[in-house]
């Protein structure tokens, strides 16, 4: 850190940060005052919210008894080249200024960043990405200033962290007349039990479909009639799952603190899940906006994004979740600059087969095949490519609604999943080692074909499978990772013929109108 220098034409200097993604990229904030007409300038290719700080830090200066001296104030945030955008500057030009008019000692600043947006009353309110800013300042050895309510926030990172209810309590504990104490990090907030399986009568297939893809990270799609529980399976995903590792704990809530989703810097080990409604944009699903906010792929990275009434969304925002899907992650892109966002998630949707619903009795399709047929067309063959698991839900009788409970949940199946995902640990390596999942979804098709290759009987009928089925390549490899994960729920050393076959009646048939799934009869 320059040390900062005092007197008229020196530059005092103080460091906070822009945001590209969920990554805190340095801004060196330089403060000058100069002599000739009274003039206060922002410079540095900053938005209309950074130009507007010179207000707010005028009129917090005005409510401390202090006024702007009357000479040339300029603002430099370097490097120039990288766009600035946000309220959170104030708070760093604001102690730049204090210190070059001799406010605040000249070598005060040093080894300090700052962070966060001024009240009209020197007071400073809660200010968005505090997390990843701390950790940034943590990297770079320097203690955070940041508002009060965001300290707790700030103290996970777990570097030095100074938390300002607004300027003048700065001011006293640089002068040494109050000094401010260190925050304690949030609470790490308790599970609460979720929806249970157990609530989910009938739909044995499905919560097999269900835990296969819980266990192997797998895309999964139900498609059936309305009332069949295709949203009670999906909502009760989550439980299922394992709690978030320490790491994908951090990028989590990097991503929720850049969204101001953290309250009070509360973190949560439960993964998340999102459910955007079907009339969604492309922006809201994969980001975008006009300062490239995080989309519902990004907020549901390490957990489940829920598509319900697949068909009813956007064929062109369904169309672009094929690259994360694929790679992980979103670009967002600009004409200055790519923000990426992490965006490892799990896909799980929810449809009818066809607009009249496709179910018995009263919502029976009376238009026939063809009525299906150009419902599901509305989804594009390379997005639905991308999905592992297709089930047929079929519907929930009255008889199936008397039956007691059944004797199996969502802890039973929870202690299944966690089993088989210890296998995935053991044979691709840790997630906290190389930041990919270790799962078979996610394993690379050099590794799948190693670690998945069936054995005689179980390759002679993927080969047979896939020449009837017109597989490609990409649904050649997703058939291995679901009959690994199959396997690997059954402890099974290698992928047999019975992996490979009921791996294969979760792949995709032509549409037509709804048809109770039975794996007997499509098993090959």
């Amino acid at each position: 850190m320059p040390h900062i220098l005092k007197g008229m034409g020196m530059v005092c200097r103080i460091t906070t940060f822009a945001f590209e993604g969920v990554d805190a990229k340095p801004v060196d904030v330089q403060v000058q005052l100069t002599g000739g007409q009274p003039h206060f300038a922002i410079v540095g290719l900053p938005d209309k919210a950074v130009a507007e700080s010179r207000e707010r830090v005028r009129a917090a200066f005005s409510s401390l008894g202090l006024a702007l001296p009357p000479k040339r104030i300029i603002v430099n945030l370097a490097p120039a080249d990288l766009p600035k955008e946000g309220s959170h500057y104030d708070l760093a030009i604001a102690l730049a200024i204090l210190a070059s008019i001799g406010v605040i000692a000249p070598d005060a600043l040093d080894g300090h960043a700052a962070l966060g947006e001024l009240a009209l009353d020197g007071d400073l309110g809660e200010t968005l990405g505090v997390l990843p800013a701390a950790m940034a300042a943590s990297a770079m050895d320097l203690t955070l200033i940041c508002p009060a309510v965001c300290g707790a926030e700030a103290a996970w990172a777990g570097g030095g962290v100074l938390p300002a209810r607004g300027l003048i309590s700065l001011v006293n504990h640089f002068s040494g007349r109050s000094m401010i104490a260190p925050p304690k990090a949030g609470e790490l907030a308790e599970l609460p039990p979720g929806p249970d399986l157990r609530d989910v009568k009938g739909q044995d297939g499905a919560k097999r479909a269900l835990e296969i893809a819980a266990a192997g990270g797998h895309n999964l799609l139900f498609c059936g009639p309305p009332g069949s529980g295709k949203s009670m399976l999906a909502q009760r995903l989550p439980g299922l799952l394992p709690p978030l590792s320490a790491r994908e704990l951090l990028e989590v809530s990097q991503i929720q603190s850049v969204s101001g989703m953290l309250e009070r810097g509360r973190l949560s080990r439960r993964r998340p899940f999102r459910a955007p409604h079907h009339s969604a944009s492309m922006a809201a699903l994969v980001g975008g906006g006009v300062k490239a906010k995080p989309g519902e792929v990004s907020l549901a990275h390490h957990g489940v994004l829920f598509l319900d009434e697949l068909p009813e969304f956007n064929a062109q925002a369904l169309d672009s979740l094929r690259q994360p899907l694929e790679a992980g992650e979103a670009v967002v892109a600009r004409a200055n600059r790519h923000v990426r966002y992490p965006a490892r998630f799990q896909l799980i949707a929810a449809m009818n087969p066809c607009r009249c619903g496709g179910g018995p009795g009263a919502s029976a399709c009376s238009k026939g095949p063809q009525c299906a047929a150009r419902y599901q067309a509305r989804l594009s063959g390379p997005f639905l490519d991308r999905i592992d698991i297709f089930y047929d839900t079929p519907p929930v009788t009255a008889v199936d609604l008397a039956l007691p409970p059944p004797t199996e949940g969502t802890q039973e199946a929870a202690a299944r999943v966690a089993a088989a995902r210890e296998c995935q640990v053991a044979r691709y390596g840790d997630a906290d080692t190389d930041g990919r999942r270790p799962l078979n979804a996610d394993a690379p098709s050099a590794d799948i074909e190693r670690t998945a290759k069936p054995d005689g009987p179980g390759q002679a009928l993927l080969a047979e499978a896939a020449a009837k089925l017109k597989l490609t390549a990409r649904g050649y490899h997703r058939v291995l990772k679901v009959a690994r994960t199959i396997a690997d729920l059954d402890g099974a050393e290698t992928t047999g013929r019975l992996h490979i076959a009921e791996a294969l009646t979760y792949r995709r048939r032509a549409p037509q109108a709804h048809v109770t799934a039975d794996p007997a009869q499509l098993a090959y």
